[in-house]
């Protein structure tokens, strides 16, 4: 009986052992993949976590006497948190103080005109500086607009225009408004592109219609259906964003689920688009090895991935260096890109630990913090950069506001942390050449392969070196158009002595 306790202490120990350092690597492995991004030939490259959790803010935390439910819509204008808690037909506003959180009030009603007074799954909110709120009072089919203490000012409601679908529900589900008041809306069913409203509630049209794109064999073959077929086959309209965001220059942001994968790596598909005043999309796609597209790798099996499939971003958020983040409901994580499309960091995950979403419905930033409002745990995660993630938020603010030197030594310090970074490399060598220094650009380009800039580089290091060596290269210039008549003279004068 001894040896056999014996045998079996033996063997728990062994495996004791052997699990010691898998357990290791797996708690490791997830640890590292938390934060990564993709190499020029679309491989991950695992890097430095950009953002830590800091705070989650629940029901329990803000004292609430009735939990949240099924919250949909997120906003944050200076220190105050506006979190849309649709189930419960009210607006929550909650205050920053340094670390620390607290419920300023509820906003489940309004007072002045407009029947009813109260709230119906409201989806989103936008808050002026001044403290006007426009609130997307969805199931109501309007649009609130109150001042700072909830009186009424403005209700919009669905344009009695041509341009608009009269036998459709009017369901405002995301909106913003610009500087000057005017109100851009994106309603459920509408693929118009932003319902634009002038400041005194005037419909005044669409803007930012997707493109349509058309196959041209589903084309000739929608022109040789009878017309129950073409009834049944799908229209060639436009697409419908999914959500809005306003930049500090008045630029919108918008993101849609809608799209065909077979087009999104080449390039044709566009769920991230940046629209000027006119609706033209105007986002830069420069970036080194990525489209800003979220995942390049979406197999079920890369990187713990649960639900293989393309990312399709919910919402996004533009930051004032002019950083934007698009939040994936795909796989839940977070993309980050510069002003050129660059990936600068991806990170979060499926699962109920800190940092990773179940149903994450809403991103916010507040100064380079990142808010996300997951509708299923009724919960809004705040996270923060770490040191590395404000190297490079640092590093491009000085880009941006010419102190080049400066720049580089910031991107330096951050290639001391992830060496992998091709955008870090650019940084340098874009600095490089604003300072002149073309060849040594030249060599950083190179790294990151980044052949436009390279080719920017060697094209004012070649002018270097001719205005250097301008007058060795006149010189031989010279001799080559001056040598061969020399040459022939002196071959026909032998020729005359000899004949001579």
């Amino acid at each position: 009986m001894k040896k056999a306790f014996k045998r079996l202490m033996v063997c728990l120990l062994a495996v004791c052992l052997l699990a010691g350092p898998i357990a290791a690597q797996a708690l490791d492995g997830v640890e590292v993949s938390y934060t990564y991004t993709y190499d020029y030939w679309g491989d991950i490259l695992h890097s430095p976590d950009a953002y830590r959790p800091e705070t989650v803010l629940t029901s329990s935390s803000l004292g609430l006497e009735t939990p949240m439910r099924n919250p949909q819509g997120l906003f944050v204008q200076g220190d105050k948190i506006y979190i849309c808690d649709t189930g419960n037909n009210r607006i929550l506003e909650v205050k920053r103080d340094g670390l620390q959180y607290s419920l300023v009030r509820i906003i489940d009603s309004f007072a002045g005109e407009g029947e009813p007074n109260t709230f119906s799954g409201p989806q989103d909110i936008f808050v002026a500086e001044n403290g006007d709120m426009f609130i997307a009072d969805t199931n109501n089919h309007r649009i609130v607009k109150t001042d700072k203490d909830c009186n009424v000012l403005l209700i919009f409601v669905r344009p009695e225009d041509a341009t608009f679908d009269q036998t459709q529900e009017y369901l405002p589900s995301k909106l913003v408004a610009d500087t000057s008041g005017r109100l851009y809306v994106q309603g459920k069913n509408v693929n118009k592109g932003l319902i634009k409203y002038e400041m005194d509630g005037t419909f005044s049209g669409f803007i930012g219609a997707s493109e349509v794109r058309v196959v041209w064999y589903e084309y000739i073959w929608k022109l040789l259906s009878t017309k129950e077929q073409r009834a049944q086959q799908e229209s060639f309209v436009p697409t419908e964003y999914d959500n809005v965001a306003i930049d500090e220059k008045g630029f919108f942001y918008v993101v849609t689920k809608t799209f065909d994968e077979n087009e999104l790596k080449g390039g044709q598909a566009k769920p991230i688009r940046r629209l000027n005043g006119v609706g033209s999309n105007i986002l830069v796609e420069n970036g080194i090895a990525t489209l800003p597209i979220g995942d390049q790798q979406w197999a079920a099996g890369n990187l713990n991935i649960t639900n293989s499939g393309p990312s399709r971003f919910v919402d996004i958020t533009a930051l004032q260096n002019e950083i934007y983040v698009a939040l994936d409901s795909t796989h839940n994580r977070l993309f980050g890109y510069d002003q050129q499309g660059n990936l600068l960091w991806a990170f979060g995950g499926i699962g109920n630990m800190d940092g990773y979403f179940i149903r994450p419905v809403a991103l916010e930033h507040m100064n380079t913090d990142l808010l996300v409002l997951d509708a299923q745990e009724c919960a809004v995660t705040i996270m923060t950069p770490t040191n590395y993630g404000t190297l490079i938020y640092e590093a491009t603010d000085l880009y941006r506001k010419g102190e080049y030197d400066a720049s580089a030594d910031v991107w330096q310090q951050v290639l001391q942390q992830n060496s992998n970074l091709d955008v870090a490399y650019v940084g340098v060598g874009r600095a490089l050449l604003q300072q002149e220094q073309y060849e040594e650009a030249q060599d950083y380009f190179r790294i990151a392969r980044d052949t436009k800039n390279y080719s920017e580089a060697w094209k004012f290091h070649r002018k270097e070196i001719v205005e250097q060596n301008i007058g060795w290269i006149f010189t031989v210039v010279l001799l080559l158009l001056l040598l061969p008549p020399v040459i022939r003279r002196i071959k026909k004068v032998v020729r005359e002595v000899n004949e001579a």
